[in-house]
C-alpha cells in the first residue's frame, strides 16, 4: 500500500472532518507542521500520514489533553475486510427499489 497516491487517506479526511463538526468553532487541518515553528493553536487539527510496507489501513484518532490521550484505532490487515464491505453495499444497492443517495449507514443499518 505503499505506492497509494493519497496520504493522507479518504478515511483520514473522513474521520477529521467528523471530529470537526463536534467542535464549536471551524477547524484548520494541518498536514504537515515542518515548516510551522510555532504553538498549535486550539482550533487547529493535525493530520499526519505514513505509507509504507504492506500497511492496508490503520488509522487513529488522538484525542490529548493535559496527561492523558484517548485513542481510537482501526486497523485493517488485508484489502478483504474492504472487499467484503463493498460486496455488502453492492448487495444492498441490488435491493433498492427506489434512486437515490444512500451510504454505508444504510447498509448498516439494514443488517
Amino acid at each position: 500500500h505503499n505506492q497509494k497516491l493519497d496520504a493522507p487517506s479518504g478515511t483520514a479526511i473522513m474521520l477529521a472532518d467528523a471530529v470537526a463538526s463536534a467542535l464549536p468553532y471551524k477547524a484548520e487541518y494541518v498536514y504537515d507542521r515542518h515548516e510551522r515553528r510555532e504553538k498549535r493553536p486550539a482550533h487547529e487539527i493535525g493530520i499526519s500520514a505514513i505509507r509504507g510496507g504492506t500497511i492496508v489501513g490503520e488509522h487513529s484518532v488522538l484525542f490529548c489533553g493535559r496527561d492523558e490521550i484517548i485513542e481510537i484505532k482501526h486497523t485493517a490487515l488485508s484489502r478483504e475486510v474492504f472487499a467484503v464491505g463493498a460486496v455488502d453495499a453492492a448487495e444492498y444497492m441490488a435491493t433498492r427499489t427506489q434512486s437515490g443517495m444512500y451510504d454505508m449507514n444504510d447498509v448498516i443499518a439494514s443488517r
